[in-house]
């Protein structure tokens, strides 16, 4: 029986190793998780013959066994159906607004070069934007799917996304910022370059080594206006005012996009999904234990980060759920997909004994 309690203990922690990898991906993958797969990959992933499986919650076996990358590369490089594309922006949850105005800029992109074609007159199109909003809230996913609309509009000829922030692009010292953006700019050439908190690189002063990576930034996307689109995202007010900060900013960033705070409903139909994708279920009591969590933490969206914060809340109930599980004797499959309201609450919280004595 020792032996049994051991396998359920290194299984179930697999499952914690599995998400704590997960926590270095992207952003992207706070809304939607992994698929989990049909067959585990390695020798941990396959228990003994009598134990339930585990699944490759987050898809780290998949990962393993991919293609080479100069590979992955060159298929990346080949233009996606934009039907495609804009099924898969309708499928996230919530973003409303943020759909609206993508599904607009896709339409005009295309008129554009249909009278192009013909031509007809043209306006010259700023397809750098401004993404504003809380953490959480989407802003890296969305940004990594324009890299991909605009690739298979013809607008951009790899369609990749570069992410950086402050550190990224501003170096200690006089002459070497300009180089650093450089490079980061080189690299995202044929695609998007992402800058979180971009606010960053101008409220520290005009002696600031910032102000250098945005002058070497504007030159950039002057010099490649036909290959490069910069995206900067953060706080709503800090962005109005870094747009502002520099008459070059404000000639070149007019399109702002706003992705507001997931609502009670959207954060839950997100836990939803990621239990649905790694092979978990909530029972009632569970499902309404957390949406009182989520009403009480969407009073403050920043701290809670939105779709970060469900995520955080899912890999907990998930640690939770293993340590219940370690102390009984038997488990079926139906108990180790199961998630209870005490696996939702915390280890101080009163109610959880209680929960775990009935």
């Amino acid at each position: 029986m020792a032996n049994r309690k051991e396998e359920i203990i290194r299984l179930q922690n697999q499952i914690i190793r599995q998400m704590t990898d997960a926590n270095l991906r992207s952003i992207g993958e706070d809304l939607w998780g992994r698929s989990p797969l049909d067959t585990p990959s390695g020798e941990e992933a396959t228990p003994p013959p009598g134990y339930p499986e585990v699944p490759d919650v987050f898809g780290t076996a998949h990962k393993d066994a991919q293609k080479p990358a100069e590979t992955a590369e060159a298929a990346a490089q080949e233009p996606e159906d934009i039907e495609k594309l804009k099924e898969e922006l309708h499928a996230y949850i919530g973003l409303t607004v943020v759909k609206a105005e993508v599904e607009s800029l896709i339409n005009l992109v295309k008129v554009n070069k249909l009278r192009q074609e013909h031509d007809l007159p043209t306006e010259d199109l700023s397809l750098h934007m401004v993404f504003s909003g809380n953490p959480g809230t989407g802003k890296t996913m969305i940004a990594r799917l324009m890299s991909r609309i605009y690739h298979s509009l013809g607008i951009l000829s790899k369609g990749h996304l570069i992410e950086v922030d402050r550190g990224g692009l501003v170096a200690g010292y006089v002459g070497q910022t300009a180089i650093k953006t450089g490079e980061v700019i080189q690299k995202a050439l044929g695609g998007v370059l992402f800058i979180d908190e971009a606010y960053a690189l101008t409220t520290r002063g005009p002696q600031d080594y910032g102000q250098e990576a945005v002058e070497t930034l504007l030159k950039a996307m002057e010099d490649h206006r036909d290959d490069l689109v910069v995206i900067v995202a953060g706080y709503v007010d800090l962005m109005k005012d870094f747009v502002q900060s520099n008459p070059g900013l404000e000639s070149r960033f007019n399109r702002f996009l706003y992705f507001p705070d997931y609502s009670v409903d959207e954060m839950l139909a997100i836990f939803d999904m990621r239990c649905k994708n790694a092979g978990y279920v909530l029972d009632a009591a569970a499902r309404e234990q957390l949406r009182l969590i989520l009403a009480e933490e969407s009073q403050d969206n920043i701290g809670f980060g939105n779709a970060r914060g469900v995520r955080n809340l899912f890999e907990q109930a998930l640690s939770r759920q293993a340590n219940r599980l370690a102390h009984q004797d038997t488990l079926t499959r139906d108990e180790l997909m199961l998630l209870k309201k005490e696996d939702l609450l915390p280890a101080d919280d009163p109610d959880e004994g209680e929960n775990a004595a009935q």
